[in-house]
Order: C-alpha cells, then sequence, then structure tokens
C-alpha cells in the first residue's frame, strides 16, 4: 500500500497560464457531422478549450505561470532550491525540460532541476516527490511546474478524442512550514492496463518511420488516427476508473482519519463529466463542494486538478482548507491526496497569445481571465 504521510510543508502560491485560442467545440466540425459533435459535447461536458500553436510549448505555459507567481509574490528566486517539471509533452528527447526553465527563470545553478513524464495523475505524484524531498533535506523552496499540450498529441479525425483534450500549464510555490496541517498520499500503478491510453509510435520501442505518421481509418466508424496520435479505450478506462478511483478515495480518508464533511473542496481530474458526476453520486458527496473545469478546458491531463484550484478557488482559500484531490490516467496510474492548505495564494490566470514569444511575458502586463463566482450556474450535466 503506498500510502505517503507529511506533516508542515504545503503549498503557499499557485498560478496557472492557458493559451488565448478558444476552441469552441460545436464549432469544431470540420471532420463530423454537428449531430454527432453535439452528441459528443452533451456527454463529456467539454464545451470549450484552449489550444497552443505550433510554436508554443507546455514549457512555454509554465513559464508564464511561474512569471506570474514570482511576480505577484515577490519571490526570491535565489531561494528556489528545487524545480521539478511535470509533462508528457516535454520540450525535447534530451535534455530534461526542467534544465532549460531554470535557465530562462533565472534560478540558481545549484537549483535541483529535473521532469517527470507522467499522465493525469502526476500533479499529485509530483506533489509526493517535491514534499519528500523537502521533507529530508535543507530544501527552502520548491516550484512544481505542470504543463501539458495535449492537443499536440490527439488527431482531429478521431472522434473518441478530438473533442476532449486542451492546454495549460500551471506554477506552485512549495514551502516547508509549521502551519501546514498533514497531507495524505495514495499513489497507486497498474501496467497491464498500459494499452488502454497510448500513443503507440514515435519512441524507442516502435520509432517514427513515414509510416507511422500516415493517418489511417481505425474502426468500423470512420475515425482516422495515425499511430504517433494518442488514442483511449474508452469504455475499458470508465470500467477501471468506476471501479478504482472511490476505493482509493475511501482507502485515504479512511488512514487519514477525515470524513467527507472535514474536506473543503473535491478536486476531480477534469477527464469526463460522466464519470466525475457517477463519482459524485456513488459516494454521496456534496456537489457544491465539487469545483469543475471541464467545460471551458477541456481535459488538460495532469494540469487539470490545480488548473481547477486556480479558476475556481481563487477567492476560497483564505485560511485552513482541506482538499481531497484525485486523478488517474495513462499508465494506467491513479492517486488520491488529501492536503493541507493554509493562505494559498493564488493568482489569476494568464492567457499567453498565440504567436507573442513568450519571454517577452517579462516585460509586459499580464491579462486575467475572471473566475466564475459562486453564484454560477452550475453544468447541466454535473448531478
Amino acid at each position: 500500500m503506498a500510502i505517503l504521510k507529511f506533516d508542515g510543508i504545503g503549498i503557499s502560491a499557485m498560478a496557472a497560464a492557458v493559451p488565448n485560442h478558444v476552441i469552441e467545440n460545436l464549432k469544431y466540425t470540420d471532420y463530423f457531422p454537428i449531430e454527432q459533435v453535439k452528441e459528443v459535447v452533451d456527454k463529456v461536458g467539454v464545451i470549450e478549450r484552449r489550444f497552443a500553436d505550433v510554436d508554443t510549448c507546455s514549457s512555454d505555459l509554465c513559464f508564464a505561470a511561474a512569471q506570474k507567481l514570482f511576480y505577484d509574490n515577490n519571490i526570491d528566486r535565489s531561494e528556489i532550491d528545487l524545480l521539478v517539471f511535470i509533462s508528457q509533452t516535454q520540450d525535447y528527447r534530451m535534455p530534461a525540460t526542467a534544465c532549460t526553465l531554470q535557465h530562462r527563470l533565472g534560478l540558481s545553478s545549484s537549483c535541483i532541476a529535473f521532469d517527470i513524464n507522467l499522465g493525469c495523475s502526476a500533479f499529485i505524484y509530483g506533489i509526493s516527490v517535491v514534499y519528500s524531498m523537502i521533507h529530508g533535506g535543507a530544501i527552502r523552496k520548491a516550484l512544481i511546474l505542470d504543463g501539458e499540450t495535449r492537443s499536440k498529441v490527439y488527431g482531429p479525425r478521431d472522434r473518441r478524442s478530438a473533442f476532449i483534450f486542451g492546454d495549460g500549464g500551471i506554477a506552485a510555490l512549495v514551502e516547508k512550514n509549521p502551519k501546514y496541517g498533514e497531507t495524505t498520499l495514495s499513489l497507486n500503478t497498474d501496467g497491464s492496463r498500459a494499452d488502454l491510453i497510448m500513443i503507440k509510435a514515435g519512441g524507442y520501442r516502435h520509432p517514427s518511420t513515414p509510416d507511422t505518421l500516415k493517418e489511417r481509418v481505425v474502426d468500423e466508424y470512420g475515425n482516422m488516427r495515425s499511430q504517433e496520435q494518442g488514442y483511449m479505450k474508452g469504455g475499458d478506462v470508465f470500467n477501471f476508473v468506476i471501479r478504482e478511483i472511490p476505493r482509493d478515495i475511501k482507502k485515504v480518508m479512511e488512514v487519514s482519519g477525515k470524513t467527507t464533511d472535514d474536506i473543503d473542496y473535491f478536486c476531480f481530474h477534469q477527464a469526463n463529466n460522466f464519470i466525475n458526476a457517477f463519482i459524485a453520486k456513488k459516494m454521496r458527496l456534496d456537489t457544491s463542494k465539487i469545483p469543475h473545469t471541464i467545460e471551458k478546458f477541456g481535459n488538460t491531463s495532469s494540469v487539470s486538478v490545480p488548473l481547477t484550484i486556480v479558476s475556481e478557488l481563487k477567492d476560497k482559500m483564505k485560511g485552513e482548507k482541506t482538499l481531497l484531490l484525485s486523478a488517474f490516467g495513462v499508465g494506467m496510474t491513479w492517486a488520491t491526496g488529501i492536503v493541507s492548505f493554509v493562505d494559498t495564494k493564488i493568482s489569476d490566470i494568464v492567457e499567453v497569445e498565440n504567436g507573442q514569444p513568450v519571454d517577452e511575458y517579462l516585460r509586459r502586463e499580464y491579462t486575467p481571465i475572471e473566475s466564475e463566482s459562486e453564484e454560477s450556474e452550475t453544468h447541466p450535466n454535473h448531478d
């Protein structure tokens, strides 16, 4: 049982960045009839997404988020002793993107920097790694950068994934402080289901060739993709999630001694509106405690949980808050955390302009995105 516990370590500040290019799903109809598009949108719940342009990478979105975090919180960059970059859409096969971000952000050469290559559960995995390193050594402050440009790895001609994924990046500052309470994390892996979500070609097991880049019909419904575009076995993923996630949440709550009444907010991976509504109903959760962003950002993979916190809880994190984080995805991996937050400072979301060199954010103002108010209407597909 991979259960980790920490005390006196927490996230003191968060920021996020998304591309300014909005994809409206009901207008994303180049390859499918509007009736089919509407059916998918109604079922999954993704109304809008953000797409990065060809020159904007996940590291650029994280860079913009980190700059916003530094400026809003007057952070001394020389005190950042650890930078962890989380992504499966990194800049290069080598070097690690964390190394280039250390340089771009002006951090000390004594700063530890490395990547974590993991899917949708990776933010919680990243918390476990960073908290462990802070607990075990003399690290003063650590930076978690989590970014994905999933729009670049799923094909627009495959209806099962074409309307789901979006792009974003976040920055989270982690510090040691006695004011933070206990954090409990559960991390899990089942590699026997690795084929449920996969990009088969383009790595060293199946290297790129002209043939792997060629789009082809992959099923009787006429969906098309190349071997270097991602696919999902949606039904199998759903069955996996509804079995494992409620079980993992119950396990973490039992180990931590918490009840649902002790949780201020339940922040779930924004994979699918139906899945989250199912989990909430099965576990009899108060849906007013479940923020959601899938309708406006889509599934941003590992970014979805922290992006939901930044987007929906910006003005709700004063004082002591206990959040339950839960995510699942590629691997298959899944993770649940009951995480202590105290007076976490959350910045406005930055919109990164496509075509604008991201390093210009050193010298220009940010365009904030307004968070939804508490009185905003609940998404129609949310139980």
